[in-house]
């Protein structure tokens, strides 16, 4: 719940203390971790799953932490809440809907989150750390790189499961230099944050909330797959009063629709043209960055005439004019037949250039730094805003694309229509 609406029903169940203490309460349990007396509840019961994993290693701005928490495999159902408000100890106000979670408390009735805490040292040399959270168990959205798809979809994560991954980093876990506030969330852990719209909304109303966690809107960015259905609705949701700086990531991963179709079957449903179409008003809706994630897979996605099909999705009809930088042969790979043109103006954001980390059983392996470094300067000649992500974790399987525990894989959903 935000704030608000935590102090209503703590005001509708007559708790002593009215609104003034209600409001005390939250914001010691989010910023403190203290748990709320008069409740008389668990941090079980609160949605707040415990951490039975983690993971440490070294990357060269500090120690990265993975922890995974143990969900219901299940959503509850109505009975089981009634169940667990019947059973709830004496005195306990059952009208505050406290999230409790359902289902037997063995390991065959659960499955586990996985979130990761990442050492981030900035321009002032001042160490924070970026939470990257799950949004969903597993993932339906079949990408063939990516470690989460592999296990298909369990199911989505309600709000308080959502929250909880801060939560725990913030207050459960032990990091390596704890004074070092947390102060960025990314939505690029397990899970499709798009394809569970409206409990990440929620979640993002919560942890925004100035009476609890308070981050700001702007250190929170969702990364998609590319659904064009769910950045209409965020377009949507970032005109609203205090959302205008929401961050985009979009996972391109490909310079073309052949390529990307191969790897990612969104493309199939939404192809590259109309994700950019989206993409080209995207800064007319948000005043938030637009991050373009381009995983880089050897002998896949990473030759020079991939990074001129790139810079041609991302100039636009610009990219005739930006030709006239370069003299005779010196376009890497550039071919005026093989190149597509895209209608519109220049894609205003940042090229963020990944590395990809193997998942289990992975065909591809990871790209040297020399050929990493290679295609991002064939991207800057062709005049292409570009970075490279650092990659941490991997050794731990932390990194992006590492994500999910194959033990609990099952059937993907479904494949994407429009």
């Amino acid at each position: 719940m935000t704030g608000e609406e935590f102090a209503q029903r703590w005001k509708q169940s007559g708790i002593p203390g009215g609104r003034p203490r209600a409001l005390e309460a939250y914001a010691a349990f989010y910023r403190e971790g203290v748990l709320i007396p008069e409740l008389k509840c668990t941090i079980e019961e609160l949605g707040i799953g415990a951490v039975v994993r983690t993971h440490t290693s070294e990357s060269n701005e500090g120690t990265v932490l993975k922890f995974t928490q143990r969900v219901p495999k299940a959503l509850p159902t109505a009975k089981s809440q009634a169940a667990a408000s019947h059973d709830r100890q004496p005195g306990t106000p059952t009208s505050v809907s406290l999230p409790v979670q359902g289902g037997s408390a063995g390991e065959d009735a659960t499955v586990e989150t996985e979130s990761v805490v990442i050492p981030m040292v900035g321009r002032k040399r001042e160490l924070s750390y970026t939470i990257c959270v799950s949004s969903q168990v597993g993932c339906a959205m079949g990408c063939v790189f990516c470690q989460t798809a592999q296990m298909g979809l369990l199911r989505h994560l309600k709000p308080q499961e959502i929250v909880a991954q801060w939560w725990a980093a913030r207050h459960a876990v032990q990091r390596p230099d704890a004074s070092a506030p947390i102060d960025n969330i990314v939505f690029m852990g397990m899970g499709e944050p798009l394809d569970n719209f409206d409990n990440v909304m929620k979640a993002i109303e919560i942890l925004t909330d100035r009476r609890g966690p308070a981050i700001a809107m702007r250190r929170i960015t969702i990364s998609t797959v590319g659904r064009v259905d769910g950045i209409e609705r965020l377009m949507e949701q970032v005109q609203k009063p205090g959302w205008h700086q929401l961050g985009l990531a979009v996972s391109l991963n490909a310079p073309s629709d052949a390529v990307r179709s191969g790897i990612m079957p969104v493309n199939r449903a939404w192809n590259m043209g109309e994700l950019r179409k989206r993409l080209c008003t995207w800064g007319s809706a948000s005043r938030a960055h637009l991050c373009l994630e381009y995983v880089l897979i050897p002998g896949v996605n990473d030759g020079p005439q991939h990074a001129a099909e790139l810079a041609a999705y991302v100039h636009g009809e610009e990219f005739e004019n930006r030709r006239a930088l370069f003299g005779e042969g010196e376009e890497p790979g550039f071919d005026d037949a093989q190149v597509a043109r895209y209608p519109g103006a220049s894609l205003r954001g940042l090229v963020n250039l990944i590395p990809y980390n193997p998942r289990e059983q992975s065909p591809w392996r990871a790209p040297t730094d020399e050929e990493a470094e290679q295609f991002m300067q064939w991207l800057r000649g062709l005049g292409v805003y570009c970075k490279r992500r650092r990659t941490k974790g991997r050794d731990q399987m932390a990194a992006c694309g590492q994500l999910g525990n194959l033990a609990y894989r099952r059937a993907s959903k479904k494949p994407l229509t429009k």
